[in-house]
């Protein structure tokens, strides 16, 4: 048997450092954004969005299969379509908002970067969440995960949202009330990503259940690379060049509770 895993990790090892490679892209790409304008900025937000994604559909195909990367990329963006078009159309459960034309070509009303932005999220979020959560009991880990899951999701649109907003991308009609240092995102938004991400989390988690082979140790680099970035990375743009100093305090409050988590497993080993 451990030959046999032995041979699995080698037959799977050029399929994850594909991932990891379009993560270092990725981050490449995320140093420039702060330091472009104009159209120049728009093609390094659709950069960043298309390596992300990528990032997800492969890191998910070598940690558990190709049917497993490809039924992650079908849930997230028919979830991520199907939440959209109603909020856009609704209002609920986001608050009142619309797209600019910036983001190009739509779907029911949906850029189509914009389920692609939900694939760059999900994948690294259920990763993070399935760390934090190795030490909760065998019988009520899927549970805290996928609750984490959605709370990493949901958290993570708090750093990157007003960046967007402010990139001119989509506008709030209401924008009030937000979260403290953050007045251009109400606190609708957060309420309606927190049950997009249980939702979603929920039928990621029935996915890879149903599709997955065995897990291949080592995949999880990628994810981590992006999400640990774009969160804790972003802060620091936000704080430095981007103007936006309310949210770089919560990504780096966000990104202080995950680091605490992560030393508590470890001191307890």
């Amino acid at each position: 048997m451990g030959s046999g895993l032995a041979a699995v990790r080698r037959a799977t090892a050029p399929a994850a450092r594909l991932p990891l490679a379009l993560a270092v892209l990725l981050v490449l790409a995320a140093v420039a954004y702060p330091l472009t304008g104009g159209g120049a900025r728009d093609a390094v937000s659709w950069t960043i969005v298309l390596l992300g994604s990528a990032v997800s559909v492969t890191s998910a195909a070598a940690a558990h299969g190709a049917r497993t990367g490809a039924a992650v990329l079908g849930t997230v963006a028919v979830t991520a379509v199907a939440f959209e078009a109603v909020g856009l159309g609704t209002g609920y459960p986001y608050g009142g908002y619309s797209y600019s034309d910036a983001l190009g070509p739509t779907l029911l009303g949906v850029p189509f970067l914009v389920p692609l932005a939900w694939l760059m999220m999900a994948w690294p979020s259920r990763v993070l969440a399935a760390l934090l959560t190795r030490r909760v009991r065998p019988d009520r880990q899927r549970t805290a995960r996928v609750a984490v899951a959605a709370a990493v999701f949901a958290g993570w649109d708090v750093v990157l949202d007003p960046q967007l907003v402010q990139a001119g991308y989509w506008t709030w009609a209401h924008p009030a009330p937000g979260l403290p240092g953050i007045d251009t995102v109400p606190l609708t938004n957060l309420a309606g990503w927190l049950l997009a991400g249980l939702v979603l989390m929920t039928l990621l988690e029935a996915v890879v259940a149903r599709t997955a082979r065995a897990d291949v140790p080592g995949t999880g680099a990628a994810p981590l690379l992006v999400i640990a970035w774009m969160v804790a990375g972003g802060a620091l743009a936000h704080a430095v060049w981007l103007d936006l100093p309310g949210s770089a305090a919560w990504g780096a409050a966000l990104s202080a509770v995950v680091l605490a988590v992560l030393a508590a497993q470890a001191c307890r080993r």
